[in-house]
C-alpha cells in the first residue's frame, strides 16, 4: 500500500481533484507512513522540495481519522516572515478538509489573539516565543488551550538546534507536553543537517516513542551545476552579475548588510533592475522588497543570510553567492532555492571579491563534493535557559513548589547534563539576589526580578533569545562586517586584533549587550596575502583549505581565473602537508604553528600554549602565532608537551565581560557563567584530532 492510498478519502479527493496532482513525490510516499504511524520524526529534503506537505498531509490524514478537535497541531517557525508565508498554504489545505489554521505572531494584533483563544483553531502556526506567551501569560487558560493538543512541527529545525533557542524551544514542549497530559508527536523539517540521528534523539527530548529519519537520496542531494570564479572585486562582481543571465530572475548572496547596499547600488548604476534585502530594513520594506522581486522577472534581488530560510520568492532561475558562506549547510540552504521547476537544476555561482574568500569558497565547494555537511551540536549547559524557564514557570503556575519546577524541564538534554548541586545553586543565587524569594517552599518573583524583568508584563522574559550570535565590526560609522561571538570569549592579555577586508583592525571597545565592537586600523600584524579572517571557521572547512592548499589538482568547476589565482596562492604555501602540522620558523624568526584545526581547537591551543611558555599565544582559524622573540626550540618544547594532554581537560580561560552578552546573566552566579562559557569555547573532538597529527618543523629562507 502506497503512502497516498494510507491517507485519508477526503485528503485523497483534493489532492487529485482540488490540488491537481498526479501524483505525491516519491519521499513524500516515503514519510507519509511514517509520520501516520506517530513516529517522531527528521525530515530532510531540499528547500522548496515539499517537506511541508509531506508532513502536513500525514497529521492532517490523522486529524480526519482519529477525529481530533480543537488545537491539535503546533505548526512552529524560526521567524515570522516564514510563518506568514506559510499561513496562505496550510489555510488553504485545511478549509479544503472542512478544518481551521490561524497565525500567532507578535505582529498579529490583539484582536486576532483573541479570536484564537475564544475559537481555537486545528492548526496554529507561530514561533516558540509566542508559545512561550500563551503558557505563561495570566489572561490565557493555557491547560484548556492546548488540552487536545496531538503533534508539533518544527520547520527550519537546524536554525534552533545550534544556538540557545533551540533549549528554549525544547523547554516549551516539554511543558507543553505536561499541559496537554500526554506525550506530542514531533516532526523536524530541514533541508541541511549532518547529524540528523543524533538530532532527532535533541527533539524527541524525554519522549518515549519510536524515533526515525528521512534522508533524501546521494543523487538528489549532490545534483548540482556549481561554478567558481575570481573577480577580484564587488564592482567586478556587479559588472559580472549585470552581463550574466540576462532575462533571469537572480539571488545575490552577500556577506553583509553594508556589502548588500553596496552591490545593489552598482548594480542599479549598470541598469540592472533591483532589489535589496537585509535585517536592518524594516519588515515593511523588506515585505515590500521581496514581493515585488517574486513577480517581477529579469531582475535581482541582493540579500544577506535573511534569505536563506524557505520564504517563497517564487520560481527563481539563479542563485550567485559573492565571497562565501560559513558552513555547506548555509550553502545548501541558498543554493535549494533554484531547481524547483521540472526540468531545471540546482545551481550556484560563486563570485569571489578577495583570495581569501577565493580559497574558502574552494574547500568549501569540495566539502560539499564529498556529502559533508557540518553536524548541528546544541551549545552546552545552557543555564541561562533554565534561569528563564525557572521564572516563566513561576509566572505560568503563579508560584511553584521548589521541589517541583524542575521536573517540568527535566528532559530537556541540556538540562540533563547539569550536576543537581548546579541546578540548586541557580536557584539558591536567584533567591540571594532578590529575583525570586522562597515562601514555605514555593517560589514566586522577588522585588529585582519583578524590576529587572517585570517590564511591560514581563515581555523581557518572553523575548528570549532571538539576536544572532554574531557581532557587526564597526570603524567609526563604516560597518566591516560581522564575526561570531566566539571571536571575543576567549580572555586574551594586550590589544585584541581581527582580521577583516583583507587587512588588520585593533579591537578598541566591545559592546556585549549591542553585540557590537569598535575597532580602528593597526599594523600590529604583519599583513598576511590571506588568512582566517571574518568569522571564526570550523575544523572540517579549515583542514579541507589545507588539504587544498597542500594539493595541486584543479577541479572541474574552477573557471581559468580561479585555478590562476589558487595556483599562485598554493605555490606560497609548498611547505603544506595534508596530513600533519606545520610549525614555520620565517626569515625574520617568528613562528608560527599552522594546524587549520579552526578557530575553536585554535583558541584551546593558544590558551594551553600560553601558559606553557608564559608569553600570550594569537590565533585565528588557521595557525597560531608565537611572540617575535620565541626561538622555534622552545615554541618546539612547548608544542611537545602539550601534545601529551588530554584535550577534554583543556579549558580557555574566558573573557569575564562576556557574561554581560548573555542574556538572564543577571541570574547566574559567576562561576556558573564562565563555566558555561568555558565549555562553549572547547572544541574537544577537533582538538584531539589534532593532538593526534604529527608535527612537522619548517625554517624559511
Amino acid at each position: 500500500m502506497s503512502g497516498f492510498d494510507r491517507l485519508h478519502p477526503a485528503l485523497q479527493h483534493h489532492i487529485v481533484n482540488s490540488l491537481g496532482w498526479r501524483e505525491l513525490r516519491p519521499f513524500q510516499e516515503a514519510v507519509i507512513p511514517e509520520i501516520l504511524d506517530g513516529k517522531h520524526m527528521i525530515v530532510l529534503a531540499p528547500t522548496a522540495g515539499g517537506k511541508t506537505e509531506a508532513c502536513f498531509f500525514p497529521v492532517a490524514s490523522r486529524m480526519l481519522s482519529e477525529n481530533w478537535s480543537g488545537l491539535s497541531v503546533l505548526y512552529l517557525c524560526p521567524i515570522k516572515a516564514l510563518l506568514n508565508n506559510l499561513d496562505v498554504r496550510l489555510q488553504h489545505y485545511c478549509t479544503l478538509l472542512g478544518r481551521r489554521s490561524a497565525l500567532w505572531h507578535g505582529d498579529v494584533k490583539s484582536s486576532g489573539r483573541k479570536r484564537i483563544l475564544r475559537e481555537p483553531p486545528d492548526c496554529l502556526l507561530t514561533t516558540p516565543e509566542s508559545l512561550e506567551v500563551m503558557l505563561d501569560s495570566p489572561t490565557i487558560d493555557a491547560r484548556a488551550f492546548l488540552a487536545n493538543l496531538q503533534v508539533v512541527v518544527v520547520d527550519e529545525i537546524h536554525a534552533f538546534a545550534g544556538d540557545d533557542r533551540g533549549w528554549h524551544l525544547l523547554s516549551v514542549l516539554e511543558r507543553a507536553s505536561k499541559l496537554a497530559g500526554r506525550e506530542l508527536q514531533r516532526v523536524g523539517l530541514s533541508a541541511t543537517v549532518g547529524n540528523p540521528k543524533t538530532l532527532v534523539d535533541w527533539l524527541a527530548g524525554s519522549c518515549t516513542g519510536t524515533r526515525d529519519v528521512y534522508l533524501p537520496p546521494p543523487s538528489v542531494s549532490n545534483e548540482a551545476d556549481v561554478k567558481l570564479d575570481f573577480v577580484g572585486s564587488l564592482e567586478n562582481a556587479a559588472t559580472v552579475i549585470s552581463r550574466l543571465h540576462r532575462g533571469e530572475k537572480r539571488l545575490v548572496f552577500v556577506d553583509s548588510r553594508a556589502r548588500a547596499e553596496r552591490l545593489a547600488a552598482e548594480l542599479r548604476q549598470l541598469q540592472v533592475t533591483t532589489f535589496v534585502t537585509h535585517s536592518s530594513l524594516s519588515q515593511e520594506q523588506r515585505y515590500q522588497a521581496e514581493e515585488a522581486f517574486a513577480t517581477r522577472e529579469d531582475c535581482v534581488i541582493v540579500a544577506t543570510s535573511v534569505l536563506e530560510l524557505g520564504i517563497d520568492v517564487g520560481n527563481l532561475e539563479r542563485v550567485i553567492q559573492v565571497d562565501s558562506p560559513p558552513t555547506v549547510s548555509s550553502f545548501l540552504q541558498r543554493m535549494g532555492r533554484t531547481g524547483r521547476r521540472a526540468g531545471t537544476t540546482r545551481n550556484c555561482l560563486f563570485l569571489a571579491t578577495k583570495e581569501a574568500a577565493l580559497v574558502q569558497a574552494a574547500a568549501l565547494i569540495d566539502l560539499w563534493a564529498d556529502g559533508f555537511v557540518e553536524p548541528i551540536v546544541p551549545p552546552p549547559l545552557p543555564y541561562h535557559v533554565l534561569a528563564q524557564q525557572l521564572m516563566a514557570l513561576v509566572l505560568q503556575e503563579s508560584g511553584i513548589g521548589r521541589n517541583e519546577w524542575f521536573n517540568w524541564v527535566e528532559g530537556v538534554p541540556g538540562f540533563q547534563e547539569m550536576p543537581g548541586s548546579r541546578i540548586e545553586q541557580l536557584v539558591d543565587f536567584m533567591l540571594d539576589q532578590r529575583i525570586l524569594w522562597d515562601e514555605s517552599g514555593i517560589l514566586a518573583m522577588d522585588q529585582e526580578g519583578e524590576a529587572t524583568f517585570g517590564r511591560r508584563n514581563f515581555m523581557e522574559l518572553f523575548s528570549v533569545f532571538m539576536s544572532p550570535p554574531l557581532f557587526t565590526i564597526l570603524y567609526g560609522r563604516q560597518e566591516l562586517g560581522s564575526v561570531d561571538q566566539m571571536t571575543f570569549l576567549s580572555k586574551q592579555d594586550g590589544p585584541r586584533i581581527l582580521l577583516l577586508g583583507g587587512r588588520a583592525w585593533q579591537v578598541n571597545h566591545i559592546d556585549w549587550a549591542r553585540k557590537r565592537a569598535y575597532v580602528e586600523p593597526t599594523e600590529a600584524r604583519g599583513r598576511t596575502r590571506w588568512s582566517g579572517e571574518g568569522q571564526g571557521l570550523g575544523f572540517a572547512l579549515s583542514q579541507s583549505i589545507k588539504r587544498l592548499l597542500a594539493g595541486d589538482a584543479t577541479r572541474d568547476w574552477w573557471s581559468r581565473r580561479a585555478s590562476e589565482y589558487l595556483g599562485e596562492i598554493r605555490h606560497e604555501y609548498a611547505w603544506l602537508h595534508p596530513e600533519s602540522t606545520v610549525v614555520v620558523q620565517s626569515a625574520g624568526g617568528e613562528c608560527q604553528w599552522w594546524t587549520f584545526g579552526g578557530s575553536g581547537a585554535n583558541a584551546t591551543l593558544a590558551s594551553e600554549l600560553s601558559i606553557e611558555i608564559g608569553k600570550q599565544v594569537r590565533h585565528d582559524s588557521f595557525a597560531l602565532k608565537f611572540d617575535h622573540s620565541l626561538k622555534l626550540q622552545d615554541a618546539e618544547n612547548a608544542i611537545q608537551a602539550i601534545l601529551e594532554r588530554d584535550a577534554s581537560e583543556m579549558r580557555p580561560p574566558v573573557e569575564e565581560s562576556a557574561i554581560d552578552g548573555l542574556k538572564f546573566s543577571q541570574c547566574l552566579p559567576k562561576q556558573l557563567a564562565i563555566e558555561m562559557l568555558s565549555r562553549r569555547l572547547q572544541d574537544i573532538e577537533a582538538t584531539t584530532k589534532l593532538l593526534g597529527q604529527s608535527v612537522r618543523y619548517v625554517s624559511m629562507p
